[in-house]
C-alpha cells in the first residue's frame, strides 16, 4: 500500500485555529475533530499535485473542487465522502468569518447521491439476550462481579436511556435525580436534555453504587473503568459491547450506538409520539428522528406479509 505524501508546511496554521475553534467554542466530539481533520489533510496533500504548491486553501477554483471530489470519491464510499465534504464546508465557514478565505468552493457542488439505509438495531428479544450477558458470564465464572455488575449498568443505561455512549461514559452522580429516575444528560454542541433512565436501570445503578462505590459524590463518574474509580472510556465501551454481542451469539457489525437506535425503534413500535422520541434523543431536527418511523413501518410490513391471508 502506498504512503500517504506528508503534509505540507502550511497545514498547521490552517489546522490548528480551526481544531481549538471546534473543540472549545462548538464543543465538538472528538470524533467530530477527527474526521475534520481527516478531510482537511486529505485536501491538504491533494492540493500539491493539482498544481496548489502553495497548499493554499484560497486559491482553490470551483473547477478544482469538483476534480478533488472526483478523485476522492474513488478511494472511499459515498456517506464518507459526504462527511468529508461537511468538514470541508465547515472549515470554509471558519476561516470565511475569520476574512481569510471567501465563499466555499464545495458549496454548490453537487454529491454522489447515497443511498437510503434503514439503521440497523436490536430486536426486544436480542435485547433480552444481550442485557442479560453479563450475568450470565459472571455465573460461568467468565467475569468477576464488579465487572458484570458494571457492565450490566453500562448496557441498561445506553438502552434505558437512549443515549449516546459518550453521553453515558461522561454521566456523574450528581446528574441523576433519584425521585424520578431521571438524568441531566449533555448532548452533542454542549446542549443539556432531561433523560428518563427506566426503573431497571435505576436499580442497576443503586446495586453497583451501594457494592461498589459507596464512597462516590456527585462529581464522582457513575461508569468505572476500575474499583479505583477511573472514567470509563468509549473505546472501552465499545469493546465490551462487542464482546457481549459475541458471547450472546448476536451480529458483531452491531455498536454500542445501534443500542440508542432499538431504544428510539421500540419506542415508536410501542405508540410512543415521534416528537417525544425527538425531544428523548436529543436531536435537533425532526428529520434525523424519522429514520425510526421508516424502520417501524418496514417492520409492520414485514409482520403484514407474513400473517394476511391477502398480502
Amino acid at each position: 500500500m502506498p504512503s500517504k505524501p506528508p503534509l505540507p508546511p502550511a497545514f498547521d496554521g490552517w489546522w490548528k485555529p480551526f481544531e481549538s475553534h471546534l473543540a472549545q467554542e462548538r464543543r465538538c466530539s472528538a470524533y467530530t475533530v477527527r474526521n475534520y481533520r481527516q478531510a482537511a489533510e486529505e485536501l491538504f496533500r491533494w492540493m500539491p499535485g493539482a498544481g496548489n504548491s502553495a497548499a493554499d486553501p484560497g486559491q482553490l477554483t470551483v473547477r478544482a473542487a469538483r476534480d478533488f471530489i472526483i478523485e476522492t470519491q474513488r478511494k472511499m464510499d459515498r456517506r464518507t465522502l459526504h462527511n468529508r465534504i461537511s468538514g470541508l464546508r465547515t472549515f470554509w465557514t471558519y476561516w470565511q468569518r475569520q476574512g481569510k478565505l471567501g465563499t466555499s468552493p464545495f458549496k454548490a457542488l453537487p454529491l454522489p447521491k447515497l443511498e437510503k439505509r434503514l439503521p440497523k438495531f436490536l430486536t426486544e428479544e436480542q435485547m433480552k439476550v444481550l442485557l442479560q450477558a453479563p450475568a450470565r458470564q459472571e455465573a460461568a465464572g467468565g467475569t468477576d462481579a464488579f465487572t458484570a455488575a458494571r457492565d450490566r449498568l453500562m448496557l441498561e443505561l445506553i438502552y434505558g436511556g437512549g443515549l449516546r455512549v459518550s453521553e453515558a461514559v461522561g454521566m456523574n452522580y450528581g446528574a441523576i435525580e433519584r425521585s424520578d429516575g431521571t438524568a441531566r444528560v449533555l448532548g452533542k454542541g454542549g446542549k443539556e436534555r432531561l433523560c428518563p433512565l427506566g426503573r431497571v436501570a435505576m436499580a442497576a445503578l443503586s446495586h453497583f453504587q451501594s457494592t461498589f462505590a459507596p464512597a462516590s459524590g456527585p462529581a464522582d463518574p457513575v461508569l468505572l473503568a476500575n474499583p479505583g474509580g477511573d472514567r470509563l472510556s468509549v473505546r472501552m465501551v465499545q469493546k465490551l459491547v462487542k464482546k457481549y454481542l459475541g458471547l450472546a451469539g448476536l451480529p458483531l457489525d452491531l455498536s454500542p450506538h445501534k443500542l440508542r437506535h432499538a431504544y428510539a425503534t421500540h419506542l415508536l413500535n410501542a405508540g410512543a409520539d415521534l416528537r417525544l422520541v425527538q425531544e428523548l434523543l436529543g436531536h435537533a431536527q425532526l428529520a434525523t428522528t424519522q429514520v425510526y418511523t421508516h424502520v417501524s413501518i418496514a417492520r409492520l410490513k414485514d409482520v403484514y406479509a407474513k400473517a394476511h391471508p391477502r398480502a
